[in-house]
């Protein structure tokens, strides 16, 4: 039903340049101080669209997010110690 979708950091040294990045993907982000952009678009089409972005004169570097790759189900590996301390 829906595609799948992958996550991309993408350093820009303008920002007003930087709207234009709405045409390749879903942009999620915009750090004004720090000059970033967080964008999402679809993994069929991603390395020729990176390869695109790239080219572009105001995108200084691009690195790949792992957001989905992390690990989100959390195992409680200690014992739980708030009930020796319950009144």
């Amino acid at each position: 039903m829906f595609s799948e979708r992958i996550g991309y950091i993408i350093w820009v040294s303008d920002l007003k340049a930087a709207r234009s990045l709405d045409k390749y993907g879903t942009v999620h982000y915009m750090s004004r101080k720090m000059h970033y952009v967080v964008m999402y678009m679809n993994a069929d089409r991603a390395d020729e669209v990176v390869r695109n972005i790239q080219r572009l004169p105001f995108v200084k570097r691009i690195e790949r997010s792992y957001r989905n790759e992390i690990k989100t189900e959390y195992t409680r590996g200690v014992p739980d110690k708030t009930r020796f301390y319950s009144l």
